[in-house]
């Protein structure tokens, strides 16, 4: 080993063996956790990125292609209840591959790969149905792509088509959809699922689109075209206008001392209204205009008598006249104004609504209750012409009710003040408990430690150990030292009397001549203070055997 690596071992060996028991277990438990927090980096560093295979996956399909995953060593996770599969990045084009050679997932639809797998002698039937099909697919891998969804169904019910417009009907549709666990639809997803489907096939309406969710709650009905139907719209209405309504009381009478209720008559049935108007355009030139007249001139002659009884003109007397004749007509085609207006009034209309509010008594004391009418009608929408109420009645309220809350919120903080109270004390407790173990220990080691600095220690003779040392630079040499002689003693070599230092130090001698005594000890330790230790340590042993 070289040198340097030897030296610093050995410093280290050294470093290790003066460490206490503490010590010692602190440097372990901190080598461990260095350990530990390595190889935890390490494994993280080295795990693979994993990206998604497939997702909504069936129990068959998702266990085929585990099997597949598992044949080729690739490493996978099942995640959202095993209907998605992650695998590294690097092996999922492969796998996808792979999977779709083998028909997977089988759960598929297929979509307009139905269209690829028929022949020329399909029949009209046939072709029909299989685009249906695969119509129905398309919609169905589309809606299972929207958030939240995790598989999804489409029924289209498409009429024949027919020559006759009138006796032309209008296609439905029927989405069932599942969600993933946890999740629910909201109203945007569910017009978006009926205007997705609408828009993809000719002839129908967002109305015309029923969604079902897998506990059987209607999300969107045929002919209704709102989410949860009449009533679920009467609930979101009332708690909209509700909320409003309650948010400006609070504001202008204080917070609980006024209540709202609202309540909202909604339309069931949808319908569809034509008007025509005629109008008559002001100073308008007519569309066209024609006149005839007629005028007759010739001889006169008698008047024709009434016929007898023979049928023989009886002549009365005579009349001449001159035989002119004039006839005159006139007809004139006006313009007329006419407009055309086809409605189509969808379910979910206000038929009536009536708004309540209950004020506290004493509450109104400053404000007109006419004023906090009209304010309530603004805000609620109110429609009197539509035979819309609002009343606002001051009564005094029941607070015990709201005293009990507020009594039992009290006790409440009050139980939680005293539970932190008790957590907190009994945390001081334990670090008062660790502090004063802590004192004790460091009052009972400085104790110990001071105890062994004021014990005299017989180092004996040290004659044959250390070289020879200089003496020192003051001109009297204290009784107390002595020749210190290697294994071939010389006259220039000091020794230490250590008897005459504890005599010395016994009897309290002055304090420069203990100085210089350490002095000497030092510059003596300085030039091996391995060598010294060694030799303090056996003679350390040699006295505890005696």
């Amino acid at each position: 080993m070289p040198t340097p690596l030897s030296t610093a071992a050995t410093r280290l060996g050294d470093a290790a063996k003066s460490f206490t028991i503490a010590q010692r277990t602190i440097a372990i438990i901190g080598v461990a956790v260095l350990v530990l927090g390595a190889f935890a980096l390490t494994s993280w560093l080295s795990k693979p990125s994993l990206t998604p295979l497939f997702s909504g996956l069936s129990g068959e399909d998702a266990s085929t292609i585990v099997d597949q995953l598992q044949t080729d060593g690739v490493p996978y996770e099942l995640t959202n209840g095993g209907g998605t599969i992650l695998v590294p990045e690097g092996s999922v084009y492969d796998q996808r591959i792979k999977a779709a050679s083998a028909g997977l997932p089988s759960s598929s639809t297929g979509g307009y790969s139905l269209l690829d797998d028929m022949g020329v002698t399909s029949s009209e039937f046939q072709q029909s149905t299989t685009y249906k099909r695969a119509l129905e697919g398309e919609l169905a891998a589309t809606v299972s792509a929207i958030d939240g969804v995790k598989t999804a169904t489409v029924r289209l019910a498409i009429p024949e088509d027919t020559v006759f417009v009138a006796e032309q009907g209008k296609p439905t549709a029927s989405v069932f959809v599942q969600t993933t666990p946890g999740k629910t639809l909201s109203s945007d997803q569910v017009q978006a699922i009926t205007h997705l489907t609408s828009a993809s096939i000719d002839r129908m309406d967002a109305a015309d689109v029923a969604v079902i969710d897998a506990t059987g709650r209607v999300l969107s009905a045929v002919g209704v075209g709102a989410v949860g139907g009449a009533d679920q719209q009467s609930s979101d209405y009332e708690q909209r206008v509700q909320a409003s309504v309650q948010t400006m009381l609070d504001r202008v009478l204080g917070a609980g001392n006024a209540t709202v209720a609202v309540a909202a008559d909604m339309k069931r049935e949808s319908a569809e209204r034509v008007e025509e108007t005629f109008t008559t355009p002001e100073d308008a030139p007519a569309l066209n205009e024609s006149t005839t007249t007629e005028a007759y001139e010739g001889a006169g002659g008698g008047n024709a008598g009434i016929l007898g009884p023979d049928n023989i003109a009886v002549p009365e007397g005579e009349t001449n006249g001159d035989g002119t004749f004039n006839s005159e007509s006139s007809t004139r085609n006006n313009a007329v104004n006419k407009t055309t207006e086809s409605t189509t009034v969808p379910a979910g209309g206000i038929n009536r609504q009536t708004v309540s509010v209950a004020v506290n008594r004493g509450a109104t004391a400053n404000m007109d209750v006419a004023a906090l009418t009209a304010l309530v009608s603004g805000a609620a929408g109110i429609d009197e012409a539509r035979g819309d109420i609002v009343t606002v009645e001051e009564l005094p309220f029941n607070n015990d009710g709201a005293n009990a809350a507020a009594d039992a919120l009290a006790e409440a903080e009050a139980a939680a003040a005293e539970l932190q109270r008790a957590e907190l004390i009994r945390m001081l407790s334990i670090v008062a408990a660790v502090l004063f173990v802590v004192i004790v220990a460091l009052i009972v080691y400085a104790r110990r430690s001071r105890r062994q600095r004021r014990e005299p220690l017989d180092l004996g003779e040290l004659q044959g150990v250390y070289p020879a040392i200089p003496a020192p630079s003051t001109p009297a040499i204290d009784p107390a030292v002595a020749l210190i002689s290697d294994t071939d003693p010389s006259p220039s070599t000091t020794s230490i009397d250590v008897a005459a230092v504890q005599q010395a130090l016994q009897a309290g001698a002055a304090e420069n001549e203990v100085e210089r005594m350490r002095a000497e000890i030092d510059a003596l330790a300085s030039q091996d203070p391995a060598k010294t230790a060694e030799f303090l340590r056996s003679m350390m042993d040699d006295r505890q055997s005696v």
